[in-house]
């Protein structure tokens, strides 16, 4: 169902992340959660393909990614919409919310989980963790705008270890 592509070939990372969103997914042992973002992005860290994204604490997939090296980044049609929508919207910690969402989970060999609904999957391997703090804002006002709250969010800089497309 899907094939890996050359990373080169990603399209528009502002269209793609910003405005489409994106579905982060993380399994742990038999769980698998997901959550919908659209901070984010994608270029070269220390030498390697990586995206980075942004989670807050209080997220389910937030406790998942903690206890995970591996995540997937995965991009949608616009049909998806209101699933994604719903991923961002609800917990999975108390329900299965894939399943709510109307999303079909597959397991790669590699270990890797993303959806059969999916145009594009980025295989994700965590290589930094990064608390955010208003100590390092260089515009506070930007910041505490995002932050009425003070929930930072924490940044994951991941490898990008396989781009997948779906197969025509």
């Amino acid at each position: 169902m899907f094939n890996s592509a050359d990373i080169n070939s990603f399209s528009n990372v502002f269209e793609e992340i910003g405005k489409r969103w994106m579905l982060l997914a993380v399994r742990n042992g038999d769980k698998l959660n997901a959550m919908t973002a659209s901070w984010g992005g994608i270029g070269i860290m220390w030498g390697v393909p990586a995206a980075f994204v942004f989670v807050r604490p209080q997220r389910y997939t937030y406790e998942m990614l903690e206890k995970t090296d591996m995540f997937t980044a995965s991009f949608y049609p616009e049909e998806m919409r209101p699933a994604l929508n719903f991923c961002g919207t609800r917990s999975g910690r108390g329900f299965d919310k894939i399943s709510a969402a109307g999303l079909t989970p597959v397991y790669g060999e590699d270990g890797y989980a993303y959806f059969e609904q999916a145009e594009k999957v980025l295989c994700l391997r965590k290589l930094y963790v990064q608390h955010l703090d208003i100590a390092c804002a260089i515009d506070t006002e930007i910041f505490m705008k995002n932050y009425p709250n003070h929930d930072y969010h924490h940044m994951y800089v991941a490898k990008i270890e396989d781009y997948l497309i779906r197969k025509p």
